[in-house]
């Protein structure tokens, strides 16, 4: 049985790194966390209280100071207690409380999944922010996910599956980028075996196997190695590791390759006293193995985003077998397994928000602070993302960007003005597309011009956070000042409407009412809602009419049918309301485009209806869309023509019943022993419409099946009570 955590076991382990820590606050934080948890147990039955005493072990692994250590031990109660902010303030003051609060989820208490996501959104936000200022709040919150993960297996498997996948996806990176190499490769090794059980459990049988082949060759290779320090008077330490788990799957799906290819899946680690020796190193092992050409990797002159130095080499070793050296410094190699708190800031007494190289990436991550949820979690998984690309300007100086990064993405690195007047790029002196992927040791020179402005289109191929929250933000200025126009003439059309009786515009309104009810501080604001279709002119003037004794409302304009809202996302970042046009009934499944119209918000329009030609003449008013992964059902009207007999209007129903669709209205006449039926069905989307019209042709005694309310309805269709046909 696992022994529990005595909080006299990690009170000594703190004190043994720094002896003049303050006890008595470590005391108070436990004593005070022991109280708020009592009675409360975890999934697996023990008591809560493990789970912040483990965290606070973890912690003092890291060699943190007490503060942080009093924050592992008390970060849980503001979100699973009764403890108020107020009350642990009072006991441990407005820092240790600030640094728990970064640390609290934010609850949704809406069952929906947007819902779920933006609270989502919000916490990761919140504690990333926090992170700017004092970095410890990352580290007690990848304590906190570390711990979880060693007990996840106790959570049902759907729960299991949704913190794994956030873990891979989000805290794992987080710890690389912190450059925290060990707790990154256990939250991968976790993570991977409760997504992939089957393959956790192959794969490492099979590298038991070929470990315990390779041991001969595994103890030759260590006794060579240390011999040559020996020889040449280097002082140092060889060790050896194997690949975690997650990392060597990655791999193997990654370039399709067998165990057996990999080259660094047996690894020799070589600590000596410097960076010479490690260059000496270098050449010697050089000397003793071949070298595999490629695979020479030198992070000590370019050293990973994270601070990572060392020299990677592999080579082929006894019977061929590869393996892989890498060679460092003592502090190279405490900086690659405790990133960060490697070089703690506190220990010297400084100030924790300050402005370390190391965490210069914390601010992209947070940059594009007007992003939907969705937005903020995609753009915050693609820049946690390990792998890189390393370029150079015309003058040398290096410039780091995540996989996938554009000339664009290069231009705001270098500056948001060089970004925003980009017209072209030269990667290694050829002229390349914009939208062009970078390399590592691209060389790559912006050209610029005074007349350029951001692209929408460009939010399309950039990939850093800065280059697409600078181009949004760029784009929403140069769009509000129309949009704030046409919004105002919108509510001046719409109030004369409804009978305000204006004469000097809305500037006899008092609109502090309509701003309060949807949230805008300013009156341009609220127009510029209007202008982008984010509100409808009634829905803003609906306050002023609350007063009215008998409000008139304008009786030609329709809402739109309940339920008949889009699962449509205008690409950019305008949260545009959005409809189908009735025109043409597009559905999930067709190629669509956007039109913005004047006050109503975006017309969604198949790419083949008709009437785009029409629309063409104000391209500018043209927006791309796609249909989003959302699950939903819409109304679309079509038309029946078959011969009257008894039993037809159920067979038909039936038809439509046995294509898992349901039928909102139907509309029918009988005339000459011929009828037709109109009917409103309810579809997820173009497939299921196809079927639905397949099983209703197959039905005996249909004679034509079409969309939409024909001209042969109205005309047999007469003004009296509607007939059942053999109903």
């Amino acid at each position: 049985m696992e022994t529990l955590p005595r909080f006299d076991d990690i009170l000594e382990q703190v004190q043994a790194y720094m002896p003049s820590c303050d006890e008595d606050l470590l005391r108070r934080a436990y004593i005070f966390s022991a109280m708020a948890h009592q009675g409360q147990v975890r999934a697996n039955g023990e008591p809560y209280l493990v789970h912040p005493l483990e965290v606070a072990r973890i912690l003092a692994d890291m060699r943190l100071d007490e503060v942080a250590i009093a924050v592992g031990l008390l970060h849980d109660l503001l979100e699973d207690t009764y403890v108020t902010e107020e009350s642990l303030a009072e006991q441990f003051g407005e820092q240790i409380t600030g640094l728990v609060k970064a640390l609290t989820k934010i609850s949704s208490l809406e069952q929906s999944y947007a819902a779920r996501q933006a609270a989502q959104a919000e916490s990761f936000r919140r504690m990333l922010l926090a992170s700017i200022e004092d970095i410890r709040v990352l580290l007690v919150k990848l304590a906190d996910r570390l711990h979880n993960m060693r007990t996840l297996h106790f959570l049902e498997p759907n729960k299991r599956r949704r913190i794994a996948q956030e873990t891979l996806e989000i805290y794992a990176p987080l710890a690389h980028r912190l450059g925290m190499g060990k707790i990154k490769a256990e939250l991968e090794d976790l993570a991977f075996s409760h997504l992939y059980p089957e393959e956790a459990q192959k794969l490492s049988q099979e590298m038991a196997a070929r470990r315990e082949k390779a041991a001969a060759a595994i103890d030759a290779i260590r006794a060579e190695l240390a011999a040559l320090l020996a020889e040449y008077s280097i002082e140092g330490e060889v060790r050896f590791r194997i690949k975690h788990l997650y990392s060597i799957w990655r791999k193997l799906n990654a370039q399709g390759i067998s165990l057996d290819q990999l080259f660094d899946f047996l690894a020799f680690r070589v600590i000596v006293g410097s960076v010479a020796h490690c260059y000496a190193v270098l050449g010697l092992v050089h000397q003793r193995w071949r070298p595999v050409p490629g695979r020479i990797k030198d992070y000590i002159s370019v050293p990973k985003s994270n601070g990572y130095q060392s020299l990677h080499t592999s080579l082929l070793g006894p019977e061929g077998l590869p393996f892989e050296v890498q060679i460092r410094t003592r502090d190279m190699d405490e900086v690659a397994e405790k990133g960060v708190a490697a070089h703690w800031l506190y220990k010297e007494g400084r100030d924790p928000g300050a402005d370390h190289h190391r965490l210069a990436w914390l601010r992209s991550l947070v940059e594009g602070q007007q992003e939907s949820p969705r937005e903020f979690l995609d753009s915050l998984k693609l820049n946690l993302y390990p792998e890189e690309v390393y370029c150079f300007t015309p003058r040398g100086e290096l410039v780091r960007l995540p996989r996938g990064a554009t000339p664009v993405d290069f231009a705001y690195a270098i500056h948001t003005e060089v970004g925003h007047t980009c017209v072209g790029a030269r990667v290694n002196g050829r002229l390349v597309p914009l939208r062009t992927v970078l390399k590592t040791g691209d060389i790559v020179e912006i050209q610029t011009s005074p007349n350029q402005v951001p692209r929408r289109g460009w939010l399309d191929f950039v990939v850093t956070a800065r280059a697409r929250s600078k181009i949004r933000a760029f784009l929403n200025k140069a769009e509000k000042e129309p949009a704030r126009q046409l919004g105002r003439k919108l509510l001046e059309r719409e109030a004369r409407r409804m009978g305000f009786g204006l004469k000097q515009g809305l500037d006899g309104l008092n609109l502090k009412e309509a701003l309060a009810q949807h949230g805008f501080a300013r009156e341009e604001d609220l127009f510029a809602a209007v202008g982008f279709g984010k509100l409808a002119p009634r829905e803003v003037l609906a306050a002023l009419v609350r007063e009215r004794p008998e409000p008139i409302l304008p009786s030609k304009v329709r809402p739109l049918p309940a339920g008949d809202s889009l699962a449509v996302e205008v690409r950019g970042d305008r949260d545009l309301l959005t409809f189908r046009a009735r025109c043409c009934q597009p559905l999930p499944g067709d190629p669509i485009v956007g039109y913005i119209t004047r006050g109503r918000g975006v017309a969604i329009h198949r790419r083949t209806c008709p009437n785009l030609r029409r629309l063409s003449l104000t391209p500018e008013r043209k927006v791309e869309v796609h249909w989003s992964l959302t699950a939903g059902s819409y109304p679309m009207p079509f038309h029946v023509f078959f011969e009257d007999r008894p039993g037809m209007l159920a067979a038909i129903s039936q038809a439509i019943t046995n294509a898992g669709s349901n039928i909102r209205s139907c509309h029918l006449a009988t005339e000459d022993r011929c009828g037709v039926v109109n009917l409103e069905v309810d579809v997820s989307g173009r497939e299921q419409l196809d079927q639905v019209l397949s099983l209703v042709r197959r039905v005996p005694g249909v004679t034509r099946v079409g969309y939409g309310f024909t001209q042969a309805f109205r005309q047999v269709l007469r003004p009296r009570t509607t007939q059942a046909a053999g109903s």
